[in-house]
Order: structure tokens, then sequence, then C-alpha cells
């Protein structure tokens, strides 16, 4: 792990799955690592109802981005209120993150690149020139981008781009 501190860390809270989750994040991902793992202890143990000696939080790197997790019990779940982003440069990487975070999860019901893994997380996959596609100052072509990107699960690049160059529509959900 890196010995600079990050100023923000996103600590996520699990049943009592954070190791197992940590170590499948950090399969998928470039520049990742397992860091520090802390276990319970007989005090911390008893407040929060998990073994003594198992693992309460878990460090671990994903594309340079610090994450903890814990094993706090079954008190809190994840929701699709909170994301993670992953910006892809091609389909080729839009469709390894999207199969391989999506494994063992449940494609959100959502459209628009929203996928739900099997801890649930939710994560948007999405190509990193979505941006440009969307852009206000292209009003027509932000449109036809809009209502291409509605349409689809799972996002297609080259769909995206034909709608903003004004070729043809897709018409099925892209899965």
């Amino acid at each position: 792990m890196s010995t600079a501190i990050q100023k923000i860390t996103p600590f996520l809270w699990f049943d009592h799955e954070a190791e197992e989750a940590a170590h499948f994040y950090t399969s998928i991902f470039d520049d990742a690592a397992i860091g520090k793992t802390t276990r319970y202890g007989e005090e911390g143990a008893r407040v929060s109802g998990q073994p003594p000696g198992s693992v309460m939080t878990i460090a671990f790197r994903l594309a340079g981005q610090e994450f903890v997790a814990l094993n706090g019990g079954p008190h809190f779940t994840f929701s699709p209120a909170i994301s993670f982003v992953v910006r892809c440069d091609s389909q080729t990487e839009v469709d390894r993150y999207w199969d391989q975070l999506a494994a063992g999860g449940e494609e959100r019901a959502q459209q628009c690149g929203w996928l739900q893994d099997r801890y649930g997380v939710s994560w948007q996959i999405v190509p990193a020139a979505l941006d440009t596609l969307l852009d206000a100052a292209e009003p027509q072509r932000a449109s036809r981008v809009m209502q291409a990107l509605l349409k689809m699960k799972k996002l297609d690049i080259e769909a995206l781009e034909r709608a903003w160059a004004g070729g043809p529509q897709i018409t099925a959900t892209h899965s």
C-alpha cells in the first residue's frame, strides 16, 4: 500500500465478507493490492458479534484508490444511493469490468451502465468519453446520446458514438 495518506477513503461495511470482497475486487482491477488486516479482539468481538480473531477491517487498493472493508455484522446493507464509477477507455474494458463485477451479482433494473455485485455494492461501468458525448454545448447530439443510453444496461460505446454522430438509433437493450 502507498505511504501517502489519502484524504478520503471509502469505508465499506460488510456483514462478514470483507476479506472475501477485498480479494474479489483486487482480482479485477489493475494497480490493486491487499493492505493491512486487523482482527477482532475479545472486546470488539463481544460488541460486534463477530468471532474473536476474525477479520475486523481489511485495507485494499483498486486502480490507485484506497478502500477499507469492515466486518460489522448485518446491521447495515449497501444501497444504490452510493456507487463507484469505473471509467473505461474501450469496449473491451467496459465488457471486462461489467462481466467480472456482475459475476454472481445482479444487473441493476436501472439502465445506463449500473450493476450490483455479489456483495450488493453498486457500480457504474461507463466509457471515459461519456461526459463529452453528453456535453450540454451540443444539445441535439447529447439528446440523441441520452436516448440511446437509456435503452442500454451494459453500455455500448460504438452505439453511443453513432447516436452522437446522428447515425441510426439502437432499438434493443445491450446486455
